[in-house]
């Protein structure tokens, strides 16, 4: 596809394809996203406004006037090579797809499968193409037949809020016996609007593994703005009688699903038992919503056990790369880079 502005298209199969861009009227984007099954809060043309400013299109799939399809592409660049890869702070981009229609597993099958040859097809030409799916999407043949590969990621959800106490009895007893010692204990969780308070916390926990922060503070005070714009998060912060904060929770949330984006927490006080209470008061609000609960995983041992400790389930989401230059050095570069997510 060739690389057009606006929203001018290009036949793809029985599609057509057009490339949308910032500026560009995302109203039919966005109600695509309320509709689709894979639609969540960080395919919202708001959402990559924040984090992309600029370097964003979205690929969209139209059959018979109405959108079929799509996918955000994030800009990206990496040493001379640019790419599409994943935005800081968001966990899946696509691709997209209708609710499934009526009909036998074939004929649906085929559906999806003539709609993800079309996006896998349409993608503008990049030195590396990097994108993560949403757990819901099982099928990533069209993109292995186009020379991508695969790597199986997890996230674990909590699916079910409706009775808060099955949620907490089915948390492992050592996480419950954390979150009453920091009860007993006198620490107390309420909402803040101070993200500063928030990234302090947060540039503590890295630098308690040697690491700076993976983003930058400006793009966290951009994407909190934009966020309570869209009334789209939440910050718990956990603190003692003394008003000394211990952890803070940052979750963003849609009308489906609650997201653990961030966390913080202070190293000396780690024993306190807050930062499982803030998650607990976290899925407290996720209860009160009607949605559900996303962890948004981790591949490192020690926070994926955390994160299973709640009794959420499990869920498997695709990660495809693809480095069409076949460079060795653009593949040990990106590679390396994704590794540190």
């Amino acid at each position: 596809m060739s690389d057009t502005s606006g929203t001018q298209s290009k036949k793809v199969g029985k599609f057509e394809a057009a490339l949308l861009r910032p500026g560009d009227d995302f109203t039919e984007w966005d109600a695509f996203v309320d509709v689709s099954p894979q639609g969540c809060i960080f395919c919202r043309s708001w959402w990559l406004e924040a984090v992309c400013g600029e370097g964003f299109r979205i690929l969209t799939l139209r059959k018979g006037g109405r959108i079929a399809g799509g996918m955000p592409l994030a800009d990206s660049r990496k040493g001379p090579w640019a790419g599409l890869s994943m935005p800081a702070l968001t966990q899946t981009l696509g691709p997209l797809l209708t609710p499934q229609a009526a009909g036998g597993p074939y004929s649906r099958l085929s559906s999806e499968m003539a709609v993800l040859r079309a996006l896998v097809r349409a993608i503008p030409k990049a030195d590396f193409v990097f994108a993560c799916m949403h757990h819901s999407v099982t099928n990533w043949l069209p993109f292995y037949w186009a020379g991508f590969a695969q790597t199986t990621r997890y996230t674990y959800v909590l699916e079910d809020l409706s009775e808060l106490d099955t949620v907490f009895t089915n948390i492992a007893p050592s996480t419950r016996n954390k979150i009453r010692k920091a009860e007993k204990g006198g620490i107390r969780v309420e909402e803040t609007d101070d993200v500063d308070a928030f990234l302090a916390l947060n540039k503590k926990t890295f630098a308690r593994q040697g690491k700076t922060l993976p983003y930058s503070e400006d793009l966290v005070r951009r994407l909190d703005a934009a966020c309570v714009a869209n009334g789209a998060r939440r910050i718990f912060l956990a603190a003692d009688e003394a008003g000394t904060p211990h952890s803070a929770v940052y979750v963003v949330y849609d009308a489906n699903c609650m997201y653990n984006l961030m966390q913080g927490g202070d190293p000396a006080l780690r024993s306190s038992g807050a930062n499982p209470l803030a998650m607990w008061r976290s899925i407290e609000l996720a209860h009160e919503l009607g949605v559900q609960y996303d962890f948004e995983g981790s591949m490192l041992e020690s926070v994926e056990g955390f994160f299973r400790s709640f009794g959420a389930v499990q869920k498997p989401y695709f990660e495809v790369s693809r480095f069409p230059s076949r460079s060795a050095r653009l593949a040990a570069a990106v590679r390396g880079w994704l590794m540190r997510r």
